[in-house]
């Protein structure tokens, strides 16, 4: 695999947490007699805890390292994250004898979106995202940092083709694909998200594309009350997946 860097104070402090094999972390030295601020005092600790090499770097370094540009006093060099491969996704939400709820990402391009969509997946308790090969953001630094820390607890599994898995997971098995757009054919709080679910979450700018819209077998949409008629992926994914885990949920509850 190949190296990348992970940054961020709670980024660094989740792929620590998760085991997750880290090389080096580069930790920003303080200037004059200060000491490190408790948060990346913290990171330091565990770090010897677990004899990873530890740099102090003088703040110049750090930023000629990042990628993000947004640090905050530590960078971690680490192996490139792994994909995960969809029959595993499945395979570990039938074994806790649940049935899965996946969320799949039509050519998103933005890492601030993925990150947060990580993040809501990790709340909500989502089993794994689907994101396709090309033409989509792929599981860099920046989603990582986006993440803060998420990366590490829901997995990704990377397809070749987004449409013909969407069918497969249809007939092969038994999913519902339920798809977001403006125009949908029900509101986002009247929908049946029960079963095994995929809810697709269409690119910032086009939304999902015409050959993954008809694997929906229905769409819902977020009414709204004011000027802007669009909302941004990763909210709009928030609001559908939040209140799907609610029904979802309830349904099983009563």
């Amino acid at each position: 695999m190949n190296s990348d860097k992970i940054e961020g104070r709670n980024a660094v402090t989740e792929a620590l947490s998760s085991g997750r094999t880290i090389n080096k972390i580069w930790i920003l030295k303080p200037e004059g007699q200060r000491r490190l601020e408790p948060a990346l005092a913290k990171i330091l600790d565990t770090a010897n805890k677990q004899g990873i090499v530890v740099t102090r770097a003088p703040r110049n370094v750090l930023d000629k390292l990042s990628q993000t540009k947004n640090h905050q006093g530590v960078i971690a060099s680490c192996a490139s994250h792994e994909y995960t491969k969809l029959e595993d996704i499945l395979g570990k939400a039938r074994s806790e004898g649940h049935a899965p709820l996946l969320i799949a990402l039509d050519e998103l391009k933005d890492a601030y979106n993925l990150g947060s969509i990580l993040r809501i997946s990790d709340c909500c308790g989502v089993d794994g995202i689907i994101i396709p090969e090309r033409r989509s953001i792929a599981l860099d630094s920046m989603v990582a940092k986006a993440s803060a820390g998420a990366l590490e607890y829901v997995p990704v599994a990377r397809v070749t083709n987004l449409a013909q898995t969407l069918r497969n997971l249809k007939e092969k098995e038994g999913f519902w694909v339920c798809g977001t757009d403006m125009d949908g054919t029900s509101a986002y709080d009247k929908a049946d998200y029960s079963g095994n679910l995929v809810i697709v979450i269409g690119s910032e700018g086009d939304g999902m594309r015409e050959g993954v819209r008809k694997c929906c077998d229905f769409t819902v949409s977020i009414p709204m009350c004011g000027h802007v008629n669009s909302l941004n992926a990763a909210v709009a994914a928030g609001v559908v997946v939040f209140e799907a885990v609610k029904m979802r949920k309830a349904k099983e509850q009563g």
